[in-house]
């Protein structure tokens, strides 16, 4: 089966639309690059090469150093389909990212954002 068409995309494509989602409800760019970092396991430094590179979704997930097991625990829907119902490994993955930022721009606590235990 094909890969979606947003697997070939850059992340550097998406990412300053999370940026601007993020300003917009007064959030900040270090908050959103904390959530990746989060999220895959990616350096400032890394995060950053991936982004001037111009690296795709695929590769962007393909090459993460190391994605954190609490990801799981992101629960919820994005864009009207429940993350528990995505069969698509990589597309799961885009969709916990999507779902983060989204959280982040709903003014949630970052500890919440990022699974921190209570």
């Amino acid at each position: 089966m094909a890969g979606h068409r947003v697997f070939t995309i850059p992340v550097a494509e998406v990412y300053p639309h999370y940026i601007t989602k993020a300003e917009k409800k007064g959030r900040t760019q270090a908050e959103v690059d904390q959530i990746i970092r989060w999220l895959t396991g990616y350096s400032q430094e890394q995060l950053h090469t991936a982004l001037d590179e111009k690296t795709t979704f695929q590769d962007f997930f393909d090459a993460a150093p190391a994605l954190n097991p609490n990801r799981s625990l992101i629960t919820g829907s994005v864009c009207g389909v429940k993350l528990a119902e995505i069969e698509d490994p990589l597309m799961k993955e885009l969709r916990y990212m999507d779902k983060l930022i989204d959280e982040l721009a709903r003014g949630k606590a970052m500890e919440k954002i990022l699974r921190s235990p209570a």
